[in-house]
Formats: structure tokens, sequence, C-alpha cells
């Protein structure tokens, strides 16, 4: 009983906010559709490498679902360095997991994490205009499809209203979009990590005595979690409630902050396809990126924490009692709960009783 009460807690504190960052994600989405994007990276030059970095880091897709985008990009002739950085600033970061942040840590960590993120992915396209300028041949490959359940749309445009229900105005068709992307695909495409990562919170929170994780604060400690989070993936909203938790029982800002950000960057699955488009030196250069970038800010931030007095403000600490959770917290969990289940029926359960999933394809 005590755990589930955890669990709630997680879910209440988190879905007010966790509302609010799928909407505005809605709204980029349909306000920057992958055309414009394309366009926007399609120069060789440095400057391509900061816009891909600064169109991500707000973009709501996790790291199985940009592939196909960035190699669609890469197709359209977007450079190695543009490419490199869009594929590592998107999932590092996006409105749903900044909005997260602020919702179950802090407003330092809120700002820092978008930050890091757009640092370690211009640090990695610059690293590729420099030291690898070479075009592979992607002239006869198709770009991927998602290791997400739903395949991402590599050509998607929103259409005018007037091309399907004239009736409708046009403000209304755009709200109705938004909505429907926001509270239907993308909860849908992140519910099965969402959850893992909601559960794996309270379990961490429920279980583990309280500043147990001090020790993993030093440098081993952060090359251990480099070294786990770079070929295993978890999606930047399921990996917050886990960071919020692993800080409240010790682990230092600058640890977690390097849990948030090597986790959703990369994975293996995604690295191996990668080396047919950007090749294995270009891998290279964005894991070495990451982590370096990763390792290096985990120090600065513990400094700031500790320089400036920060306190550890977070809201999941002030709220272990069930009964101080606001009531609109309560129904704003009820909701998102109800659409994080149908997410989970409609990509796991139903797929599985077809038997066309044989496995969690995250």
């Amino acid at each position: 009983m005590e755990f589930l009460l955890a669990l709630w807690k997680y879910i209440a504190i988190s879905a007010p906010y966790l509302l609010l960052g799928f909407f505005i994600a809605g709204l980029i989405k349909i306000l920057v559709p992958i055309e414009k994007v394309k366009i926007m990276l399609g120069k060789k030059n440095l400057g391509s490498i900061f816009k891909a970095a600064i169109i991500g880091v707000p973009l709501p897709l996790c790291s199985c679902s940009v592939v196909p985008t960035a190699i669609t990009l890469k197709k359209a002739g977007a450079n190695n360095g543009a490419t490199s950085a869009f594929l590592i600033a998107t999932p590092e970061s996006g409105i749903d997991s900044i909005s997260m942040t602020y919702g179950m840590m802090d407003l330092p960590m809120t700002i820092i994490r978008p930050v890091a993120a757009f640092l370690s992915a211009v640090v990695a396209g610059i690293g590729q205009y420099l030291f690898n300028d070479k075009e592979y041949d992607t002239s006869n490959a198709a770009a991927p499809k998602s290791c997400c359940s739903k395949k991402v749309p590599e050509k998607e445009e929103v259409k005018s209203c007037c091309s399907s229900k004239k009736s409708v105005k046009k403000q209304d068709m755009f709200l109705i979009k938004t909505i429907k992307y926001a509270y239907g695909d993308l909860i849908q495409d992140v519910a099965f990590w969402m959850t893992i990562g909601l559960i794996l919170g309270a379990i961490i929170d429920f279980l583990i005595p309280a500043d147990f994780l001090t020790m993993a604060n030093g440098t081993m400690g952060r090359l251990i979690i480099l070294g786990i989070g770079i070929p295993f993936y978890i999606c930047a909203s399921a990996s917050t409630p886990i960071a919020a938790s692993l800080m409240l029982k010790g682990l230092s800002p600058g640890a977690a902050l390097l849990f948030l950000l090597v986790g959703p960057a990369t994975n293996i699955t995604n690295l191996l396809v990668l080396q047919k488009y950007i090749g294995k030196r270009g891998v290279f250069i964005n894991i070495l990126s990451i982590g370096g970038v990763a390792l290096l800010l985990s120090y600065v931030v513990d400094f700031l924490y500790t320089f400036y007095q920060w306190p550890l403000d977070f809201k999941l600490g002030h709220s272990h009692d069930h009964g101080l959770i606001p009531w609109w917290q309560h129904v704003s969990a009820v909701i998102f709960s109800l659409m994080l289940l149908r997410g989970l029926i409609v990509e796991e359960v139903i797929p599985r009783i077809k038997g066309e999933k044989k496995n969690n394809g995250k």
C-alpha cells in the first residue's frame, strides 16, 4: 500500500507539468513540421549545427524516433555536423521532459538540462565538421523505421484545413491537430518508458535509504554511470523521475545530470544504424562528445550547487504526506493515468495480443 502511495505521489506531482509539456510539444510539432526543419538545416556550414541544436532541444522526439528523422535530414542534404547535433539535442531534451524536470526537481536543473543538451550537441556537431566531413553513400539507403512501435513519418506536412473539412475553421483544425498529436501519438510513443520511469522512481524512493548513493558521486561512480548509460536507452521524460529519486537518496546534482544526458542520447542499436550514414568515425565523435561534455558538466553543476548553496528544493521531497498534494494535482494525475493506460493498451497490449510485437520494440 505504501509503495502504491509513493507511485501515486510521483504521478500526481508530475502530471500537471507533463500535460502542459505535451500540449506545448504538440504545438511545436505542428508549427515546425519536418519539411521546414530540412530546409533550415540543408546548408553545409557551422550555422546549420547551431540551428540543429537549437531546433532539437525543444522537439518531442525520443532517441529511437529521432534516428529516422535525422537520417531523412541527412539524405536531404544536411551535413554530418548538423545531423549529429540534431540527433543528440533532440532526445536529451524536449519540452515535455523540461516541464517534468521543473515539476519533479528545481529551477536550476530545469535550466541546466536543456543548456547541457545544447552544448553537447554543438560540440559533437563541430567535431563532425572538423574531423568527419566525408560524405557516405546513402543514395540507395532508406531511412530506417523507428525502433519505437510506430514509424516516424518522414514527410509529414500540415495540410490546409480546406483540404479536409471546409466547415472547420483554420484555428479549430490547428487546435485539433495539436491535441491529437500531444495527447494521442506522443503519449502513446512514450507510454512504455514513461511507465517504467515512474515505477522505478517510486521503487527507489520507497526502498533505498536516504544518502545511500553518496558513494556514487566520485569519479568512479560517474564513469560507471557513463558506462551503463551510453549503450542502454531510457527516454528523457522517463529518466526524470529516476534521477529525482536518485538525488533524494544522495546522488549529487552533477551525477544526476550525467544520467539525464547519456541515457536518452545513445543506445547500442542506434549507434550501429548510424555508422552507415556518418561512419564509424562519426559514431566515435558523437560518443566522445556526449560522454566528455556530460562528464565535464557534471563537475561544473556540482560546483555551482555548492558555491551558490542552491538547495535541492524538490517537490518530491515536500510531498511525502499523501494528503499534502492539492486536489488539482490528483485530478491531473487521474487524467494523465488514463491517457498513459490508453497508450499502453494501444502500443503494447493490443499488438502483443495480435502477435504483431514480439518485444517492447524500444
